[in-house]
């Protein structure tokens, strides 16, 4: 059955990539945020930058429920292949909100030093633990990971850690520590702004090199991630508006317009999915067994009445939580201001 012209299928494939990618682009700023916490010295400083996430962590992580929801709906056998294959690092990765969330709500229950600097140190590592396990999962799907016929993972944990997916971890970490402190330098002014402007740089250039690296191991080790660019050079249009985007994000950091510099970066972000879902479609989880193992969007969907049942809901829920989202957003703008409430 169609919708529009497309199958439901490819709908949810469109949905669910929409959803992680918004995901991404929210938890990613208050992620980086989180993996520059231990940056800032004094004490205020501390305060601030988790007041300045305080009013949307917690809602930004809605939308990963939301995909991991849209997945087990739209593709069930990808989701159980998925979750038993990245088992170790999705335990991580719980582990991690789970101590990023903690921390944030522990840390100013009690005022001494060792208290606070205890739940300071398991927020950075819980942030950055969080942001390399998303890269880290990415570069494995890209790359492809050993499922066999039975759509059972035949490898181990350490097969995880390949070069690619490594790669891949440190490229995301870098992507939302900028995108973090980008976030963060709007958020604060005086002395603190001042820091942040000076980490803004640091960031980027970070997220540049790294961003050439992967690209340039991507173009020669992993040639399946450009077969379909190449297919339709019209395609290419999406890399070169990517390379547009993160140039902007420097040129509007260095005329201090953060505001322009923030949606380039979501936009680098967005274009990064695209490109990663334009050359793996129709396939969900490549097997590096062999071609015919590969998990598609039509081996291992739903049935036809499931999705265009889900999809309505899909229609309406989504909408909901955009509006939410950006009635957060916009209640909490504006600089950060300390209070007997704040964290």
């Amino acid at each position: 059955m169609t919708f529009l012209g497309i199958d439901y299928q490819t709908w949810w494939f469109l949905l669910i990539g929409a959803v992680f990618t918004g995901y991404i682009i929210l938890d990613g700023f208050d992620l980086g945020a989180g993996a520059l916490h231990l940056f800032f010295v004094k004490e205020q400083s501390r305060r601030i930058v988790l007041n300045a996430i305080g009013p949307v962590w917690d809602g930004n992580e809605v939308w990963i429920v939301i995909g991991g929801g849209a997945l087990f709906a739209g593709f069930p056998v990808v989701y159980a292949t998925m979750l038993s294959a990245f088992y170790v690092p999705f335990m991580l990765f719980l582990l991690g909100i789970i101590f990023r969330a903690i921390s944030i709500e522990f840390r100013s229950k009690e005022p001494m030093f060792w208290w606070r600097r205890m739940w300071d140190i398991c927020y950075t590592c819980s942030s950055a633990l969080i942001a390399f396990l998303l890269g880290l999962i990415l570069g494995n799907v890209i790359e492809g990971i050993n499922v066999g016929p039975d759509h059972v993972f035949h490898g181990s944990f350490l097969d995880f850690f390949n070069m690619y997916a490594i790669l891949m971890g440190i490229t995301t970490l870098a992507l939302l520590m900028m995108h973090g402190a980008i976030y963060l330098v709007m958020k604060t002014e005086d002395r603190l702004y001042a820091k942040l402007t000076i980490l803004v740089r640091d960031t980027t250039i970070f997220f540049v090199i790294m961003i050439l690296l992967t690209s340039f191991y991507t173009l020669l080790y992993e040639p399946h991630m450009a077969k379909v660019i190449r297919s339709f050079p019209e395609l290419f249009v999406i890399p070169v508006m990517m390379v547009l985007a993160i140039a902007n994000i420097t040129r509007q950091i260095t005329k201090r317009k953060y505001i322009y510099a923030f949606v380039s970066s979501a936009v680098t972000i967005s274009l990064l999915m695209i490109l990663v879902a334009i050359e793996l479609y129709p396939n969900m989880l490549l097997s590096s067994q062999s071609p015919a193992n590969h998990l598609t969007i039509y081996n291992s969907s739903s049935s036809e009445k499931t999705l265009g049942i889900m999809l309505t809901f899909a229609a309406i829920g989504v909408p909901l939580v955009v509006g939410y989202t950006t009635f957060v957003f916009m209640t909490f703008k504006g600089k950060v201001k300390l209070d007997e409430m704040s964290y």
